[in-house]
């Protein structure tokens, strides 16, 4: 593969990426900071190279890396003699990742659990899929601490 028709693949990939994001609630240009970050084979960027590679105004992408930084998602560097900051990734362990999937399982657990204790019919249709949804989740999250562990003994 040539290295403009890679390019331009890394570019496909990080508008994807922007798009799955969006559907996990971040802003677009947020959401395609991300992919950019993720994709490129450069690993750190400049407030400024962002900007001139994303094409939009220095204030959206302020306030998009400020929205990553508060998330916790990316984190800046400095290097002696360069004022510049550079953003990266912030490097994670993939249990604080998994933890975070735990998060959001419990979370969407509890509310599936008000709304069936709401239901008039508890035998309805709707109240047995969600029964099924909210075992299924529970199993996954009784089980998540094992594979935690033994994805941990495997690496």
């Amino acid at each position: 593969m040539e290295e403009s028709e890679r390019i331009q693949k890394q570019k496909e990939l990080i508008e994807s990426i922007g798009r799955d994001n969006e559907k996990d609630g971040f802003q677009p240009v947020t959401a395609r900071i991300m992919g950019l970050l993720m994709v490129m084979d450069k690993e750190e960027y400049t407030f400024d190279e962002i900007v001139e590679e994303m094409q939009i105004s220095k204030s959206t992408v302020s306030n998009a890396l400020r929205n990553l930084e508060l998330r916790g998602v990316l984190e800046y560097v400095t290097y002696p003699g360069d004022r510049k900051r550079y953003f990266r990734f912030v490097s994670a362990d993939i249990s604080n990742m998994i933890d975070e999937v735990e998060k959001k399982m419990q979370q969407k657990l509890d509310i599936m659990n008000r709304i069936i204790e709401l239901k008039k019919n508890p035998n309805s249709r709707n109240a047995k899929f969600l029964k099924n949804i909210t075992e299924g989740i529970s199993f996954f999250i009784e089980h998540i601490d094992k594979l935690k562990e033994e994805y941990k003994n495997k690496h």
